[in-house]
């Protein structure tokens, strides 16, 4: 299965979605008799909503937690693929590639396909700096454009989060921010008009996230 949806749930405010996407996979796997069937979630992708657009990032999580969590599934991403003039973009055929690659790993077996771009993993403190893992990073980590990482954003205990400057070493990103000498949380992309340049070497983007902290430094 495919799921490719308007963005009804954006403009309502929609703070059930996972539950509600939980029970329509699972409602329509039990009406088809097919047991747990491949169930593969286009993110919505990247537009200015305007008064609502605190929401659109809680919908990304949801549909990334929904596809890490329930069991067949998968998300094709369209950070990077976007129009946040255009509620529904024109690039269909990088929707249906990223698709293809997800079927052809997971449905099919085929070996050494990378369907995802980089998924957050870990987060670990040094001194001023906050150091990033992720996995889904193919050959390593990237910038689409070449230029200086874009949407990261860090906060100290305040919890005020300011811009950071990212940068790529090695398989991580570590970010940084004036003023924030002692960080303990991180987020990115966390905008409906978010279109960020970090990407695998395999040219799918990196997944929204927040991270924090916890006791010991990770």
């Amino acid at each position: 299965g495919i799921w490719y949806q308007g963005e009804n749930n954006v403009l309502t405010q929609d703070h059930h979605y996972y539950s509600h996407l939980q029970a329509l996979i699972g409602g329509w796997r039990r009406l088809w008799g097919e047991g747990n069937f491949p169930f593969y979630i286009v993110q919505i992708a990247p537009f200015n909503y305007g008064a609502t657009a605190a929401f659109e990032p809680l919908i990304w999580r949801a549909q990334e937690k929904a596809a890490g969590a329930i069991p067949n599934c998968g998300l094709a991403s369209t950070m990077d693929i976007g129009n946040i003039k255009n509620i529904h973009p024109a690039n269909k055929q990088a929707v249906a590639h990223r698709l293809m690659l997800l079927a052809l790993a997971k449905t099919y077996g085929r070996k050494n396909i990378v369907y995802s771009g980089p998924v957050y993993k870990s987060i670990q403190r040094r001194g001023a700096t906050l150091a990033l893992r992720f996995s889904h990073v193919a050959g390593g980590l990237a910038s689409r454009n070449r230029g200086p990482l874009t949407w990261f954003e860090i906060a100290g205990s305040n919890h005020k989060f300011v811009p950071a400057v990212a940068r790529i070493v090695g398989r991580t990103v570590v970010v940084a921010a004036h003023g924030v000498p002692h960080p303990v949380a991180v987020r990115f992309a966390t905008s409906d008009v978010a279109t960020p340049n970090l990407m695998n070497t395999s040219g799918l983007p990196a997944l929204p996230f927040s991270a924090q902290i916890k006791r010991g430094g990770h």
